[in-house]
C-alpha cells in the first residue's frame, strides 16, 4: 500500500473510531507519519474463524479495538436474522481484561440496535458460566469477551450458536462475510440503552447445576490450594466448593482477585513455565491434598499433586484420564470425546468399560457436538464433564470432579498417583509430552509445515513412521484441518499451528506396556528416552 493510501486509511478509521483511547494512538501514528507501525495495522483486518476473534489491542484493523468489536457484532446480528433468528436473546459475558467490558457493553447495544434483545452477565465471570446461560435462558446465541490465558495484552471475542456450543464452519464463513459487509460504523445503529442486565440468578443456577457433578454422600474431605491466575474465577469456584462440602481452598492471595495485567506471571496459563511457582510456595507451606489452578477466564482447570517430596504438575492427559476413570467407576453411561491431539489412553479406558469413543478436531467446538457425549477433555487443561450443563470446558466443574477424585482416594489411603500407576499397568503407560515454539514471525511456521510436508520422516527416534497423514484432506471420521498426524510403532506425533497463538505445536505420544506395577519405573524411563528422541529428531525434521 502506497504511504498516502495507508495515511488515508488510517485517517478514514479514525473518523469513525468510538474509542478515545484508540483515537488518541491512531492520531500520533498519523502526526508522526510512523508507515511501518501504521503499515502492520492496517496490512488488512483481523480475521473472525472459529475462534471469533483473538488479538493484540490497539488502533486498527489488525488490532482487537471497539470498532473491530462493533463489527463484529453487526455481522453476527445479520447472520442470526439472516437465519430466521428475528428474536430472541444473545446472551454476552466477559472477563476481566483490558477493555473487556467496554466490548461487551458495544456489543449488547449492536444486537439491541439490530432489533434483537441483548442480555450482559452482571460481573466478569467465567466463560463457562455464560456457556450455560446461553442454554439455561434459552438465547439464540451468545458471546464472550476473553482472550482466555494469553498475554496481557491481547483480548479475544468467541461466539456461541443457541446449542450453546462454539461456532464451527460454515458459520464462521458465513459471520464472516456479513462483517465484511459493514461499510461503515456510521451504517450500525447502537443505542445507549435497551439491554439487560442479568441479576445473579443466572450464577445461582450455575451453581446449582454443579450439584449434578458430583455423586450424592461422596466423600468430600481433600484439601486444596488455589490459584485463580489473576482470573475470574475465585468467587465461582469457592461458592462452588462451600456448597459442595469440601473444605475452603486456601488461596494463592497474589493472583486471587482479577488483576489485567497479570503481574505475577510470564503468561496466565498454568502450563508455562512459573505460573505455578506461587502456588507451589502455598502448598509447601501448607500441605493439601492437591492444587487447583484455573486459567483468567475459568474454562480451564489444571491440577499440581505431592511427588517425591514436593509438588508436580500433572498434565492434561493425566487429568483427563483420572476423570474419565472415575467416572467409569462412577458408572457413567454415554460416549467419551477428546481432540486428536490428546492421549489416546483415554480410547482405551472407554474401550474397556464397553462406552463408544470418538476423536475429534482440537477445539471444544468440535467436541461439545459428538452424540450422546458424557465427557470430554482435551489435552490443553479442558475437560467437560457436565455436557447437560455447560457445552464447552469448564474449569470450575472440572476442579469440583477431581477433588472428588482425591477425596475418594484419600479414604483408601490412596493418590491421584497411584491411580495413574493402575491404568498404566492396565492400558499401558501412555506417555505424552508437547514441542512447542513460539515465534515472532509467522512464516516460520508456515515453512516448517511445508517442509514436513515435502520431505515426511520414514523414523523417528529409530521408530519407523506406519503412516503419515496430511489432515488438510481430511478423513472419513474428521473435516480437514491444517495438521500432520504421523504413526509410528508404538507411539504417535500430530504437529499443527496453533489456533489461538502464534505457535507450532507438536503433540507426542508414547506407549511402553506395563506388566506389573514394579516395572513402572523402567517403563516411564524408557518413555521420558524415547519422547526426548522423538523431539530432537522432529526438530531436525521440521527446521524449528
Amino acid at each position: 500500500m502506497h504511504d498516502d493510501d495507508l495515511i488515508a486509511r488510517a485517517e478514514t478509521w479514525l473518523a469513525e473510531d468510538p474509542d478515545a483511547d484508540t483515537r488518541e494512538e491512531l492520531g500520533k501514528l498519523i502526526d508522526a507519519g510512523d508507515v511501518t507501525e501504521l503499515a502492520e495495522r492496517f496490512s488488512g483486518t483481523l480475521q473472525f474463524g472459529t475462534a471469533g476473534l483473538r488479538g493484540e489491542l490497539g488502533a486498527g484493523p489488525m488490532r482487537m479495538n471497539r470498532a473491530v468489536v462493533i463489527r463484529a457484532a453487526a455481522g453476527l446480528a445479520a447472520y442470526l436474522k439472516h437465519n430466521g433468528h428475528t428474536d430472541g436473546v444473545v446472551v454476552i459475558g466477559y472477563d476481566a481484561r483490558h477493555k473487556s467490558a467496554d466490548f461487551a457493553r458495544d456489543t449488547a447495544a449492536v444486537m439491541t440496535g439490530a432489533g434483537l434483545r441483548a442480555a450482559v452477565l452482571p460481573r466478569p465471570l467465567p466463560t463457562p458460566v455464560l456457556a450455560f446461560a446461553i442454554r439455561h435462558l434459552g438465547a439464540i446465541a451468545g458471546v464472550e469477551v476473553t482472550a482466555s490465558h494469553n498475554p496481557p495484552r491481547d483480548n479475544g471475542y468467541k461466539v456461541y450458536l443457541g446449542d450453546g456450543s462454539q461456532i464451527v464452519p460454515p458459520a464462521d464463513a458465513e459471520i464472516a462475510a456479513e462483517i465484511e459487509a459493514i461499510r461503515s460504523l456510521h451504517d450500525v445503529p447502537r443505542p445507549e440503552d435497551g439491554w439487560e442486565i442479568l441479576d445473579d440468578a443466572v450464577l445461582d443456577a450455575y451453581l446449582a447445576r454443579t450439584d449434578a457433578v458430583l455423586a450424592p454422600a461422596s466423600p468430600r474431605t481433600a484439601r486444596t490450594v488455589y490459584t485463580a491466575m489473576h482470573g475470574v474465577g475465585k468467587d465461582v469456584l469457592l461458592a462452588a466448593f462451600a456448597r459442595a462440602g469440601f473444605p475452603e481452598p486456601v488461596l494463592v492471595a497474589e493472583q486471587a482477585e482479577p488483576d489485567p495485567d497479570f503481574p505475577t506471571v510470564a503468561f496466565p496459563n498454568p502450563e508455562e513455565p512459573g505460573a505455578m511457582d506461587l502456588a507451589f510456595a502455598r502448598a509447601r507451606a501448607t500441605d493439601p491434598d492437591l492444587i487447583i489452578a484455573n486459567d483468567p477466564d475459568a474454562d480451564r482447570c489444571a491440577v499440581a499433586v505431592k511427588a517425591d517430596g514436593d509438588w508436580r504438575m500433572l498434565r492434561g492427559d493425566e487429568v483427563g484420564s483420572l476423570l474419565a476413570a472415575h467416572l467409569v467407576r462412577r458408572g457413567a453411561r454415554g460416549a467419551f470425546a477428546e481432540s486428536i491431539v490428546s492421549s489416546s489412553l483415554l480410547g482405551r479406558i472407554a474401550e474397556k468399560a464397553g462406552l463408544p469413543y470418538e476423536e475429534t478436531l482440537t477445539g471444544f467446538k468440535w467436541i461439545a457436538r459428538v452424540e450422546g457425549l458424557r465427557y470430554g477433555y482435551e489435552e490443553a487443561l479442558g475437560y467437560c464433564v457436565d455436557p447437560d450443563g455447560v457445552r464447552d470446558k469448564d474449569g470450575i466443574t472440572a476442579a469440583l470432579l477431581i477433588t472428588e477424585l482425591a477425596s475418594e482416594l484419600k479414604e483408601e489411603g490412596r493418590d491421584l498417583l497411584d491411580l495413574l500407576d493402575d491404568l498404566a499397568v492396565e492400558h499401558g503407560l501412555h506417555a505424552t509430552d508437547q514441542l512447542s515454539v513460539r515465534v515472532e514471525d509467522l512464516t516460520v511456521i508456515a515453512d516448517a509445515m511445508r517442509r514436513l510436508r515435502e520431505q515426511p520422516p520414514t523414523e523417528l527416534a529409530g521408530l519407523a513412521v506406519t503412516k503419515a497423514e496430511d489432515l488438510t484432506e481430511g478423513t472419513d471420521k474428521l473435516p480437514p484441518t491444517d495438521g500432520l498426524r504421523y504413526t509410528l510403532d508404538g507411539a504417535r506425533v500430530i504437529v499443527r499451528p496453533s489456533g489461538t497463538e502464534p505457535k507450532l505445536k507438536c503433540y507426542l505420544e508414547v506407549v511402553v506396556p506395563v506388566a506389573a506395577h514394579t516395572d513402572l519405573p523402567a517403563a516411564r524411563a524408557r518413555a521420558a528416552e524415547t519422547l526426548a528422541t522423538i523431539k530432537r529428531d522432529l526438530s531436525a525434521a521440521a527446521g524449528i
